[in-house]
């Protein structure tokens, strides 16, 4: 198998925060029959994108690991502003081995319709572009139709391993069943963050699709796909999805705790306060996108 989303480097983000656990993820994962690890530290406003001293962390757990299992370097990127104009202007600089295949992540709360222009631009300077864990989204939970505009757009879909199984809850287990069921899924990964608290467990994910919707369809999506990614390759056809190009509904129904937060509630947490604020700098994104 190849996980291509994994917080390996250490003490670069929210993921592992030193060297042993690093090594402990990456030992893990290979007990499990991953032979590659693509690391994907974040770019985003609490973490920065360090190049140098991701680099540098990067090659040092590939000299220590002695080809216990393959690495490659990726990035979990953040769809900010700044993060889109420097992908544009420095074509593959994020994407997995730099060759294309780019991880994006959306906000949690609120995902502006502007949004799809960032996509735009994004896919224009020559990235294709993988959707990280839509399952998790508070903001994707009210509206599922998203993932389907996502993709009727040309991203793809990764789901976590986790959620299929409900270690991140009943919602997220639901989203993420229906999305396997439509073959709306086109990459399943960790997104390991830690040895303990969010270990990186495949296998079990793996054994759940290939008993669910078979073998072939469990190999797509852990080893033949993440495989082209990692190359940089043409896409390769793929089951169609159910339902996509009809336009048909999720049956997925967010619970009544997860619907569109009220006029005057108070924002939770300075995450979702800062989300919040930026429905109302939809004129700037316009602005910046359309240069």
């Amino acid at each position: 198998m190849i996980d291509i989303h994994h917080h390996l480097i250490y003490g670069v983000d929210d993921g592992s925060p030193d060297l042993e656990s690093s090594l402990e993820m990456a030992r893990e994962a290979a007990s499990e029959g991953v032979t590659r690890i693509v690391c994907t530290p974040h770019a985003s406003d609490m973490f920065p994108y360090d190049a140098s001293l991701i680099e540098t962390r990067f090659a040092e757990l590939r000299e220590r690991l002695g080809g216990i299992v393959e690495l490659s370097l990726g990035c979990d990127f953040h769809l900010m502003a700044e993060n889109i104009m420097d992908a544009a202007m420095h074509p593959f600089r994020y994407s997995i081995d730099g060759k294309g295949y780019l991880l994006i992540e959306f906000p949690n709360f609120v995902i502006p319709p502007s949004m799809s222009e960032a996509l735009f631009r994004l896919q224009s300077a020559g990235y294709t572009l993988i959707a990280t864990h839509p399952e998790r989204y508070p903001a994707v939970m009210r509206q599922p139709e998203l993932v389907g505009e996502w993709m009727r757009a040309g991203c793809l879909i990764q789901v976590t391993a986790g959620s299929l199984y409900g270690r991140f809850g009943k919602r997220e287990e639901a989203f993420a069943n229906q999305l396997l069921e439509r073959n709306w899924i086109h990459f399943v990964a960790s997104d390991a963050h830690h040895p303990l608290q969010r270990p990186p467990h495949l296998k079990q994910a793996y054994e759940y699709v290939a008993k669910r919707a078979g073998e072939e369809t469990a190999r797509r999506l852990f080893v033949t796909n993440p495989q082209v990614a990692v190359e940089g390759a043409a896409w390769p056809e793929q089951p169609a999805p159910k339902g996509l190009w009809e336009h048909e509904p999720s049956r997925f129904a967010a619970a009544p705790e997860m619907e569109r937060p009220r006029r005057g509630r108070v924002p939770k947490d300075a995450q979702e306060k800062a989300e919040v604020a930026e429905t109302h700098a939809r004129g700037f994104w316009s602005r910046l996108l359309g240069r």
